[in-house]
């Protein structure tokens, strides 16, 4: 991914918010037959406060890859949506797409059972817990023999990135007035209404003028 100075996400609370938010990434492995792809869920390591995700992958999907024995790359995709040229007003202007995504690369290390347990258990309960009557991984008509089982079919892995580029395109290069009229056109009921996209715009447009806010008062010095 093409980075640009001006929609380069830096700060880790974001990218782990982004993680959090958007656990369904695409798995990509540069290999002797060429570059394969996989998709899955994946968490972030509870013990740790950095980019360091857990995951798995089905068998024989470890091997395809080459998990543990070569690079991985993990594309993180957060919202994104079509920004139409109308709402840039009177002025010479193209389509372009606003989004949110961050590419996570590293050696990824391989989990023990009981720890690939661990994580699969996180997964059902981070996904049921949304569910009136959850069904966690342990919960009847599982029994322990099922779990292990499906357990073997899977290898889990830990991978803390040695390389991240994240982009936040989000109309930084636009006006305050045009970011307002995408926002709304965002949240409307038009053909490309996006609520979460506008969202996470208002999000990032709300630091950038509470930094540059606090820039001027910094500017200014104390008053007497």
């Amino acid at each position: 991914m093409r980075q640009n100075p001006s929609f380069a996400m830096t700060d880790v609370s974001e990218l782990r918010r982004l993680i959090d938010q958007n656990p369904w990434v695409t798995l990509v492995s540069g290999t002797d037959d060429g570059l394969v792809a996989s998709h899955y869920a994946v968490l972030l390591d509870e013990g740790r406060d950095d980019l360091t995700i857990v995951g798995h992958v089905g068998r024989p999907d470890d091997i395809v890859h080459g998990l543990g024995r070569r690079e991985l790359l993990v594309v993180v995709q957060g919202p994104h949506g079509y920004i139409s040229p109308g709402w840039y007003g009177d002025t010479q202007s193209v389509p372009t797409w606003n989004f949110v995504a961050a590419h996570l690369t590293g050696v990824p290390e391989l989990l023990s059972t009981e720890e690939n347990l661990a994580v699969l258990d996180r997964l059902v309960a981070r996904f049921e817990s949304r569910m009136p009557q959850p069904r966690l991984m342990w919960q009847p008509p599982n029994d322990r023999s099922f779990i292990e089982k499906l357990e073997k079919g899977t290898v889990g892995f830990r991978l803390t990135p040695t390389r991240v580029v994240a982009k936040r395109k989000l109309s930084q290069n636009r006006s305050p007035e045009v970011v307002e009229t995408i926002i709304a056109e965002l949240s409307g009921d038009g053909p490309y209404a996006d609520p979460q996209l506008a969202a996470e715009m208002r999000r990032a447009h709300d630091a950038i003028a509470a930094a540059r806010a606090a820039l001027e008062a910094a500017d200014a010095g104390p008053t007497r």
